[in-house]
């Protein structure tokens, strides 16, 4: 099993950035894709990027695409969500995952562990 910790959110101003970070202790998930999803309230929870294992192929919601960059360190058992020209509708709690695949995966029920989040507010 491995768990993991977001850090990273907080309040900005519509416009601005932040930057998420996941670490994971445990298991590694070096070998394995991994995933941020978000959920607003009353809300589904979504995708919004993914990686592969080497980090060599990544997968943008089309909402964020062109704004938001997701990149791992697995020296660091660490995958990172930059997130800049920030929106109002970007408010929610985001959280980090670890697929059960090698290549990228978009579904929840493709994830086999998870975060508790961390909550991002973006004011306009």
């Amino acid at each position: 099993q491995v768990q993991l910790v977001e850090s990273g959110g907080g309040l900005v101003q519509a416009g601005g950035s932040l930057r998420l970070s996941c670490a994971a202790s445990g298991r590694t998930f070096s070998s394995y894709a991994l995933g941020w999803f978000r959920q607003a309230p009353g809300k589904e929870r979504e995708f919004v990027a993914g990686i592969s294992w080497s980090g060599g192929a990544t997968l943008y919601a089309d909402s964020v695409n062109g704004r938001f960059t997701i990149s791992r360190d697995n020296a660091k058992n660490t995958v990172y969500l930059q997130m800049n020209s920030l929106k109002s509708e970007d408010t929610a709690v985001y959280y980090c995952a670890v697929a059960m695949t090698r290549l990228i995966a978009t579904t929840r029920t493709d994830f086999g562990s998870w975060g508790q989040g961390t909550q991002v507010t973006v004011s306009s």
